[in-house]
């Protein structure tokens, strides 16, 4: 992100009115290496052009706020992957991360990874490194810093079915799993940090949230949120495109400032759940109308997201979650236009 577009968020989280709508996508693996027309074995393995796709998509689209931005990452195996989790890099297809927790004794025998040493951790921090002065010159700077939630981590090693029943029949062992995740979460992220003073925000992703109900978000989410969004970051996001009616009320007492959810429920509805204490990043259907849909239904519909908001405070108009597979330049530049007409 620019210097300008970081001193806009900023403003935007802080509740102040922009004379126009601002616009911003997540953007990383699914969408950006085949949009720019190369494989996704390509991107994740060839620094030169993983940064030529990030800089094509910040200067065809300049209007647009990226986030994170300059993303380094290898799918879901980024952080299984220090913990010792095989995982799979088809050709071009998304990468899969395989479970190492197979009895809950494994918890117990779970070790804390180093994220300066471990996995697949120490090569996105040095892709950004190889990659900083030239995303400087190009007048950005490395913003966030950038993981899995823990509950999503702990899927990935047991399994979610499985991480979801032992929530139940076994509450110790999940907290002692998620604390684990926790605490190497907060070693990872202030690396980051560490390595890039630019960095003031924080992303996680997790989107196991939307599939536990309110006393066990309360029990096992809630708790290791709140100690993951007190960390010293201006900018504190978070993305879980599954269902949050849920947790969605809880995001300001965890100390969530910017929010990117599904779409299955509207701004409007989520200003009300959230007391319009977070900023909203949504939420137009991604596969259905931005990634499959016309130009034209592109339009019907960024219209009819933007005559619902009564309210246009702490609002950056996106879609529901990250970019999807699929989404075309015309598409895009559809949606600019419409926000642009208001």
């Amino acid at each position: 992100m620019t210097d300008e577009q970081w001193g806009l968020l900023s403003k935007i989280i802080n509740g102040e009115k922009t004379e126009q709508l601002p616009m911003g996508f997540i953007i990383d693996c699914p969408w950006l290496p085949n949009w720019y027309g190369i494989k996704i074995i390509d991107y994740f393995t060839n620094d030169d052009l993983w940064l030529k796709a990030n800089l094509k998509a910040i200067n065809d689209f300049p209007d647009v706020m990226f986030l994170p931005g300059f993303w380094s990452e290898y799918g879901m195996c980024t952080e299984p992957s220090a913990f010792g989790a095989r995982c799979n890099f088809p050709q071009n297809e998304f990468p899969h991360a395989h479970k190492i927790i197979q009895i809950e004794d494994d918890i117990d025998r779970l070790e804390i990874p180093n994220p300066k040493t471990d996995g697949l951790l120490p090569f996105i921090l040095n892709r950004l490194k190889l990659a900083q002065p030239k995303i400087e010159d190009a007048g950005h700077k490395i913003r966030f810093a950038v993981a899995r939630g823990p509950l999503n981590i702990a899927s990935y090693l047991m399994g979610m079915t499985e991480f979801l029943t032992t929530l139940l029949i076994a509450p110790d062992k999940a907290h002692t799993l998620i604390k684990k995740i926790t605490t190497f979460l907060k070693d990872w992220v202030n690396l980051q940090k560490e390595t890039f003073p630019s960095i003031d925000g924080v992303l996680f992703l997790d989107d196991i949230i939307g599939f536990m109900g309110e006393n066990e978000f309360c029990e096992f989410g809630m708790p290791y949120f709140k100690e993951l969004y007190g960390m010293d970051f201006s900018v504190k996001f978070l993305h879980n495109d599954a269902p949050c009616s849920v947790s969605a009320p809880y995001l300001p007492e965890i100390g969530v400032n910017l929010f990117n959810m599904g779409f299955e429920v509207s701004l409007a509805e989520l200003k009300e759940l959230t007391k319009n204490k977070v900023t909203l990043l949504g939420n137009l259907p991604p596969r259905d109308v931005l990634a499959n849909g016309s130009e034209e239904d592109v339009v019907i519909k960024t219209k009819e997201l933007i005559n619902n908001l009564h309210d246009k405070s702490r609002i950056i108009l996106s879609c529901g979650g990250g970019m999807p597979p699929g989404v075309t330049t015309e598409n895009i530049n559809a949606f600019i236009k419409t926000v642009k007409r208001g």
